[in-house]
């Protein structure tokens, strides 16, 4: 048995074809607007959606884009569309839907294209949740709107990030449907493909995560290979954590493939930067992996009071990691403690290793901007607490931090 949405505006097709799919052993739920369908999708998360293209309030191509473009599409759309309509239901199907059907809809197509919609779910195992882009601040509404804008263009992405942030998530919402997907991850995976990069990757995607860390033969040889990339219709997608135009001038990456690399460049903020959309992201986390549980109100504050230093990829590691030990359905404070307080320790670890080499001043400026840092992370980014613990007048403290480019969120000062 799956669950089925339904979105239609028509009463009469919402019973039908809920009657229909019930009788099949479904659990169908209905509803009549884009509003309803949104709300329903987040509380049920459905293994199949059937969508109508004209709704009242928006329309269905429309809602298709917004699940696209927030990496919440993990299941087959399948739209609905009236006569006048098609050519419309087919532009969808290049945006991400698995099908259509014609309205009046005819039995045997019905039951034929939701059984093949649901097997071909249950076998496409590369569907990864997406949760970069959730979230109502600024930061993530921009990082929401250019990612839809990218999935409309065949160009180069180049995704600049903090480690962590979500340049993974976001390169894979340019996924083609059907089309291969190929990810080269650092020297030693791009000497094992390299040669066969043209045929792995025809019509499709490759993705370089962290490009900067191909060494420069490597990267001479991406750029001799780079026409017959692009004459098999593959489009280079990459991420890097560190500025490519500071590895230029150093003679470290090749320029002409900076140049080519940098037709888009898509900026995806850290967490520090969009703090308020840390609730959001932490529910969805854990809703797709523990749907049972939930966290307290308290358990939310601290995880949105906290600073999350590598980002993304941490808070979805702390989220899973308190639901996994936590006893009962709700995750409190005190089973996100240890968990934030081993975070602390884990980021700091390369504080053990030194640079001896270094002038007297460079060094003692390593020294704090790491103790700093390591107290910022132990403390959620509590500045009292930081004060405190360290020894020093708060206005010392962040004079410090600004001087040591330490960035920290003003809303967890006290």
């Amino acid at each position: 048995m799956s669950k089925i949405l339904v979105v239609d505006d028509e009463i009469g097709i919402r019973e039908l074809l809920s009657e229909i799919l019930r009788e099949e052993g479904h659990q169908v739920a209905v509803s009549e607007n884009a509003a309803q369908a949104r709300e329903m999708f987040m509380k049920d998360r459905p293994e199949l959606v059937l969508l109508d293209i004209w709704m009242p309030d928006i329309d269905g191509v429309s809602l298709l884009k917004e699940w696209a473009s927030s990496g919440l599409m993990t299941m087959p759309v399948v739209m609905m569309s009236g006569h006048g309509t098609i050519d419309t239901a087919v532009e969808a199907t290049r945006i991400g839907a698995y099908s259509f059907l014609e309205k009046p809809v005819a039995l045997q197509k019905l039951l034929s294209t939701v059984s093949a919609a649901l097997r071909d779910q249950s076998r496409d195992s590369t569907r990864e949740p997406v949760y970069v882009t959730l979230g109502k601040t600024e930061a993530a509404l921009n990082l929401k709107r250019k990612c839809e804008a990218l999935t409309k263009t065949a160009a180069p992405v180049l995704f600049l990030e903090a480690p962590g942030s979500g340049a993974d998530q976001c390169a894979s919402l340019l996924k083609k449907v059907n089309k291969p997907w190929v990810v080269i991850s650092g020297p030693q995976e791009y000497e094992t493909k390299g040669e066969q990069l043209v045929e792995m990757s025809r019509d499709g995607v490759i993705f370089f995560r962290d490009i900067g860390t191909l060494e420069k033969p490597q990267q001479l040889d991406l750029l001799a290979r780079w026409e017959n990339l692009k004459e098999a219709g593959v489009r280079v997608v990459a991420s890097s954590t560190t500025r490519l135009g500071g590895l230029v001038s150093k003679d470290q990456f090749e320029i002409r493939l900076y140049e080519l690399m940098s037709e888009t460049i898509v900026n995806v903020p850290p967490l520090k930067d969009r703090i308020d959309d840390v609730i959001e992201i932490s529910k969805s986390v854990l809703f797709e992996k523990y749907p049972a549980k939930s966290f307290s109100v308290a358990a939310l504050n601290t995880l949105r009071s906290y600073d999350w230093p590598a980002n993304l990829s941490q808070l979805s590691a702390a989220v899973l990691s308190s639901a996994q030990f936590s006893v009962g359905e709700e995750i409190g404070v005190s089973d996100l403690t240890p968990v934030l307080e081993n975070a602390a320790r884990e980021i700091n670890l390369e504080a053990s290793s030194w640079d001896f080499d270094k002038d007297y001043r460079s060094a003692r400026e390593m020294f704090d901007k790491q103790y700093l840092e390591y107290h910022l992370a132990k403390e959620g980014g509590n500045m009292s607490r930081v004060a405190n613990q360290a020894g020093i007048e708060r206005t010392h403290l962040y004079r410090k931090l600004k001087q040591l480019g330490i960035k920290t969120s003003r809303k967890n000062e006290d």
